[in-house]
């Protein structure tokens, strides 16, 4: 008799799952967009939704279709180059970008808003006591931080679920007009803004943690497995979207209180105090802050474990190394950090949705080893094209292409090279029954 999960174990799953994604990014860049978008915010919301949401759910299924784990994912392309994917995802996930950026948004929410002078010096002694925290926390490898978190997320839901309530019942402002690419392309400029959560690349690594708990709780059938995967992705996707379209509609509503605010967690301190005053703003401040901070212990004991399994270096090396790099990069300041992201996501996040969809279509194609190159390849070079031009090198000579004027040129070649996968290459029944 197959073994079945009770309905408290699935919400349970799905509540962790929500848990895994929902970290600084989350947060700052709904308000920002919902700001910037003003009077279009409904058609940019929706394009946020669907990379911010969709995909990383559409990646934790195919992490399930293809056995629960990322040589599952890769397993047709060269052992070196899925090693290279894996690397670049999490120096993107770790000390590049997002490990950096939650520390710097626990700075703006928690930190910042109390200090009446901030400048660089008061930034640097928050980095080097934050990380120091999360390099404890880190090495230390003990169960505490699992405690808190349990506790922690659900409190900040809650935060977030009452400051939802109260933006629809006493909105701080009136919608204003859409603004920059917002005007003429709402859609396609959430959609893209949506990169900068990094949940898609999240999602094909936090997968297959989500696939082991699973069989912990002794679900051992593959398609018991995936159906349980799917019920946790939608629940977590769930609770994203909820988050994401009240903050959509605080940021719409901010342009008041919120003037002169140069990112999306300055946004959020502004109508939180706005809203509740000094209280409202401490209470917020101390939950996003612990938030942040477990979030941080994550990707850098996630990052450690990985490249420790790479080089010979040890854990606790590596994680001296993340959390030292990361109190470094935050220095550089919440906005300059998201600007140098951009390039480097719009480069590497069409190659993530191409090898995702081609998870889905592997089994159609007569060889695949040759369809995810041809595919992944197409991939790689267009959205390089886009992660140029978003640089401000003159890009003009390729105007011509479809899409390119909204960041997106690489979306019809990769179609139509998938189309191509299915007829290209001799048919060897070994690889496609695999």
């Amino acid at each position: 008799m197959t073994k079945r999960l009770k309905l408290v174990d699935i919400l349970a799953l799905g509540f962790m799952t929500f848990a895994f994604f929902l970290g600084a990014g989350n947060i700052i860049f709904p308000p920002q967009a919902g700001m910037l978008a003003g009077d279009h915010y409904t058609a940019a919301m929706i394009g946020f939704l669907i990379t911010a949401v969709g995909l990383p759910l559409i990646g934790i299924i195919a992490v399930a279709i293809a056995g629960g784990g990322w040589k599952g994912l890769t397993r047709d392309l060269p052992t070196g180059v899925a090693t290279l994917m894996a690397v670049l995802i999490f120096i993107i996930i770790g000390p590049a970008f997002a490990a950096p950026r939650a520390g710097l948004v626990a700075y703006e929410i928690g930190f910042k808003p109390f200090l009446s002078s901030p400048g660089q010096l008061e930034l640097g002694a928050f980095s080097v006591v934050f990380f120091a925290a999360a390099m404890f926390f880190s090495l230390s490898q003990g169960k505490l931080i699992d405690t808190i978190g349990k506790f922690l997320t659900p409190l900040l839901f809650a935060a977030l679920a009452i400051l939802a309530i109260a933006v629809i019942v006493n909105p701080q402002g009136e919608v204003a007009a859409a603004q920059g690419s917002y005007v003429e392309n709402a859609l396609t400029t959430g959609f893209l803004e949506g990169y900068n959560t990094m949940d898609t690349f999240a999602a094909l690594m936090f997968g297959m943690l989500i696939v082991d708990v699973i069989r912990k709780k002794g679900i051992e059938d593959n398609k018991a497995t995936c159906m349980y995967l799917i019920y946790a992705g939608i629940i977590a996707a769930a609770g994203l979207a909820f988050v994401y379209v009240s903050l959509f509609y605080l940021g719409s509503t901010a342009s008041v209180v919120a003037q002169g605010t140069q990112n999306g967690g300055e946004i959020m301190a502004a109508y939180v105090d706005a809203l509740f005053g000094p209280v409202g703003q401490m209470i917020l401040a101390a939950i996003i802050g612990l938030a942040c901070l477990t979030t941080v212990i994550g990707l850098v004991s996630a990052c450690a474990d990985y490249f420790s399994s790479l080089t010979s270096w040890t854990y606790r090396r590596w994680v001296v190394v993340v959390a030292t790099v990361c109190a470094v990069v935050a220095n550089v300041g919440l906005k300059q950090l998201i600007a140098i992201s951009v390039p480097v996501l719009f480069a590497l996040y069409p190659v993530a949705i191409a090898l995702i969809g081609l998870t889905f279509i592997r089994r159609w194609l007569p060889n695949p080893a040759l369809g995810y190159r041809l595919v992944m390849g197409v991939a790689l070079v267009f959205s390089l094209l886009d992660a140029v031009k978003v640089m401000g090198v003159d890009m003009s000579t390729f105007n011509f292409l479809p899409l390119f004027d909204v960041g997106m040129a690489w979306l019809l070649p990769t179609l139509v090279a998938m189309v191509v996968a299915k007829f290209v290459g001799a048919r060897d029944s070994a690889l496609a029954e695999a």
